[in-house]
């Protein structure tokens, strides 16, 4: 929101993507990330390398891919994000008991903000690890998505938990 009204809205209440022709280009950087709970049965299929090999390959290294293809595919996705040009995508994932944390950092040198790549990588990488572990239990769940940061713009943005 931009002085307590949405942006994508004109004056007559029809959406619009938001003229970002006047913004400076600045380093945008933003950071996403997305928490799934495994149940026990997909927990026992990680091996010694904290990794599940699956007849599709690594579940880690596949969503790591996925993850950073959907960041840079979020203009297709959602009708109005801007094209951004990422200079960066990194998506670090690691598990912690029966969670998996996966991380998206996103970064580009533009006019708008880059934290719908960050949300989107987070999200395509949780999703894939869904997908190449169903097998083993539809009992996965995508717990949260959520942006942790964004520096560059007008305002930058860090979450406090």
């Amino acid at each position: 929101m931009s002085n307590g009204k949405l942006t994508h809205l004109d004056e007559d209440g029809n959406p619009k993507m938001v003229d970002v022709s006047d913004k400076v280009e600045t380093k945008r950087i933003a950071v996403a990330q997305a928490i799934l709970y495994l149940p026990d049965e997909v927990v026992a299929a990680f091996d010694q390398n904290n990794e599940i090999v699956t007849k599709k390959g690594s579940v880690t290294q596949t969503s790591i891919i996925a993850g950073v293809m959907g960041a840079k595919k979020t203009s297709e996705l959602i009708p109005f994000c801007h094209q951004l040009n990422l200079t960066n995508c990194k998506i670090d994932i690691r598990r912690d008991k029966n969670e998996l944390v996966i991380t998206c950092t996103a970064s580009c040198l533009g006019q708008t903000g880059v934290e719908m790549e960050a949300l989107t990588g987070a999200s395509i990488a949780a999703l894939t690890v869904y997908d190449m572990c169903k097998a083993l239990s539809h009992d996965i769940v995508i717990k949260e998505t959520r942006l942790i940061e964004k520096t560059g713009g007008k305002s930058d943005f860090k979450r406090s938990r």
